[in-house]
């Protein structure tokens, strides 16, 4: 004792209460045999290599991630359940339970209370092991903090382990954390970081699991039930099946309010007659979690978090990003709309039930912002494939099953999913880019039922004449002399392939990349490449992979007046103190990363006077020459009621069948196809399929919105 009286004549309080408090605590915690070498000299020596300041990094939060209205919660993303909740919509209840049975003199001491540790030391020694702890308050915010301020896995445990230096750290931080916040601050930084159970972080996480409630409305047995948690949460754990070790700690709780005069005797025994009664809830986590009466969310919900590892506004990488959305606490409103979205499903199963092999869905966007209103698929988002049907690929049948109904598989795009053959779809990059080089709509093409183009094809291949790619029409009735608007509407191949010999079939691929298309196989990317895109002749008749969201988004130009804009699956992310997160776009400006991402990708006129030959398609009409008497899809302007314009398109051997269709205000791209097997094919019966999703989804998704028509084209693009 002498050396130590020496010692608090030399350094500071501070320094004095670190050291004090480090030595004594260590008698606290540990049994005293296991203490007896400790000295005051390597206590001093500890302490001069702890850092005096506390570093505090805000702890992990929950990301809500809600519908298009704000309000209606599609899911939620975590690694911790946490919302930060101010002290003053914490119940005072609650507050006074955690100080009553965590820190009764926390209002007393200043960072470290010599009469807790002498306390705890007397209650040790006469149970010849660690009965009390002597944490306060502050110690154990100081523990929780170093713990989620941890870069590696090494200062994780540093920050938790059991070991005399890390008691002496929390010490000396203690009492240097108390002289820069106030309690209040310290009890508000406690509350929301500490672990009550039940994946439950912090008072928000843990009144809303336990209670379905907010903390401001805890009662006094819920705050004391709650309370007691801390110290072992599995130990007294109020769901558990023999709840009677939560009821005791409850009690206990409530008996030491009492002593503090917190709560009457009457209050507490009051309280301590009831039976805990929880109202439990289990809060969703990632995209399975989406609500049972919704699970179609679920595939709208994986294209808004595939498009979320894309964003460098999260992070460096993906993992970095992940990271971001599981512990950042943001606030986003995705664009879906629960109505559209109920719309679109109900159409897209009415055609093909859920449990087919075969997938259909339709993706539908808002032209001018490339808002996603509704993601529809005749499957359910569900990791559990355990029956799944049989795969439809004979050689891969027995060794794994099906994706159907079961699967999680982004078949709308927005992931890893190459996608499907678009077939006819495709003449749309080749009309626009024939308009684009100054061929006017009401040129002239004779188109032969088989036309023996310029463009190579290898021996064997459909469609090869010698040598020479010779593709036919679906009908001989499409013989004859076409324009844009009849060869458009009757989906005639012999006119297009002609078109595009006479821009180069390099122009329509570019225009397909230019409108957001991206080449995800080795044939695709090889066929695109400098080298090659000119001889892609096929191209014009959709042997290219795509999904429906990148479809949907090239036909909206149409609706748009040529701009094109990424499909983008958010309204608005902000952070958790409510700013709005940013990015630097393309042209530097520092833009909300939710901001819609639109450019002029073709002219105005190049745009109107490719929809004037769409209209033909739907049985509208074109405003400024003839569609020759019939097209593809004549029922679908009878269908929508009102101006509509679109594309129909089948791949070889009706592998696919699709319908991308437009109006001023939505675009719609529907598929029908088999995932497991692309070369299956899904039968001339379904055909309609997207046809008939697509215009009915559009007659009821703008019911009771005004009725607004196509600008004609000028003119100057006609001939």
């Amino acid at each position: 004792m002498r050396a130590l009286r020496a010692f608090r004549e030399r350094v500071s309080p501070l320094a004095r209460a670190g050291v004090i408090a480090g030595v004594i605590l260590a008698a606290a915690l540990y049994p005293v045999a296991a203490i007896g070498g400790l000295a005051v000299d390597r206590g001093t020596a500890v302490l001069k290599n702890l850092p005096p300041v506390l570093s505090t990094p805000p702890p992990a939060q929950t990301t809500y991630v809600y519908a298009n209205d704000g309000k209606t919660l599609l899911t939620m993303f975590y690694e911790e359940h946490r919302r930060y909740t101010k002290l003053t919509e914490i119940s005072p209840f609650l507050q006074q339970a955690i100080i009553a049975i965590e820190d009764s003199r926390f209002y007393q001491h200043n960072g470290v209370d010599p009469q807790g540790i002498a306390r705890a030391m007397v209650a040790n020694a006469q149970a010849g092991g660690i009965e009390q702890g002597a944490s306060t308050l502050t110690m154990q915010y100081v523990r929780m903090a170093l713990r989620d301020g941890a870069r590696t896995a090494a200062e994780a445990k540093a920050a938790t382990e059991q070991t005399n230096r890390r008691k002496l750290r929390e010490a000396r931080l203690a009492v240097e954390v108390e002289k820069h916040i106030s309690k209040a601050e310290i009890l508000e930084q406690y509350l929301n970081r500490a672990y009550f159970g039940h994946r439950a972080y912090g008072v928000y996480a843990a009144a809303e699991i336990f209670f379905s409630k907010h903390p401001s409305e805890l009662t006094l047995g819920e705050a004391a039930t709650l309370a007691g948690l801390v110290q072992a949460p599995t130990a007294y754990d109020p769901a558990a099946e023999d709840p009677r070790a939560a009821t005791e700690r409850r009690n206990f709780v409530l008996d030491r309010m009492r002593d503090l005069g917190y709560i009457s005797a009457e209050a507490a025994e009051q309280e301590k007659s009831r039976p805990i009664e929880l109202r439990l809830s289990d809060p969703p986590n990632d995209c399975v979690s989406v609500p049972r009466d919704h699970n179609d969310w679920g595939f709208f919900c994986d294209m808004f978090r595939n498009w979320w590892l894309s964003q460098p506004a999260f992070g460096a990488d993906p993992l970095e990003r992940e990271n971001e959305l599981r512990r950042g606490g943001y606030t986003v409103v995705t664009s879906i709309d629960p109505r559209i979205q109920e719309i679109a499903q109900e159409h897209v199963v009415s055609q093909e039930p859920i449990g087919s092999p075969y997938a259909h869905g339709t993706v539908v966007l808002e032209p001018g912002t490339g808002l996603i209103k509704a993601a529809a698929v005749n499957r359910t988002y569900s990791l559990d494939q355990s029956g799944n049907g049989p795969h439809t690929d004979p050689a891969k049948r027995g060794e794994v099953v099906g994706n159907y109904p079961n699967t999680v598989n982004p078949l709308l795009g927005g992931g890893g999913v190459p996608g499907y053959q678009a077939g006819s779809t495709f003449k749309w990059f080749v009309l626009l880019a024939a308009l684009e080089e100054g061929i006017p709509l009401s040129v002239k093409i004779r188109a032969p039922h088989r036309y023996v183009s310029s463009y190579p094809a290898g021996p064997g291949e459909p469609g090869s004449c010698r040598g020479r790619w010779c593709p036919q029409n679906a009908s001989g009735a499409m013989t004859g002399t076409h324009t844009m608007w009849s060869g458009l509407g009757k989906s005639v191949n012999t006119f297009f392939v002609q078109l595009e010999e006479r821009i180069g079939a390099e122009k329509a691929v570019r225009m397909a990349e230019r409108l957001g298309l991206r080449w995800r196989t080795e044939v695709d990317q090889r066929m695109a490449s400098p080298e090659r895109a000119n001889g892609w002749g096929a191209f014009t008749l959709g042997v290219a992979d795509t999904t429906p969201v990148e479809m949907a988004a090239a036909y909206a130009v149409g609706a748009a007046d040529g701009v094109y804009c990424e499909p983008l699956p958010v309204v608005s992310i902000k952070r958790p103190d409510g700013s709005e997160v940013t990015w630097t776009n393309p042209d530097g400006e520092e833009v909300p990363v939710a901001q819609p991402r639109c450019r002029q990708a073709v002219s105005a006129d190049v745009a109107r006077a490719a929809t004037d030959a769409a209209r033909c398609v739907t049985g509208y009409g074109a405003a400024r020459g003839s569609c020759g008497g019939w097209s593809t899809a004549p029922g679908v302007y009878r269908t929508v009621g009102r101006p509509v314009a679109g594309k129909t398109g089948t791949s070889d051997s009706n592998r696919t069948a699709w319908f991308v269709g437009f109006t001023p205000q939505l675009v719609a791209a529907s598929f029908t196809a088999d995932p497991d097997n692309p070369f299956n094919a899904v039968g001339g019966g379904r055909s309609e399929q997207s046809v008939q999703s697509v215009a009915r989804t559009l007659r009821d998704a703008l019911a009771g919105e005004p009725v607004l028509d196509f600008t004609p084209p000028p003119r100057s693009m006609v001939r």
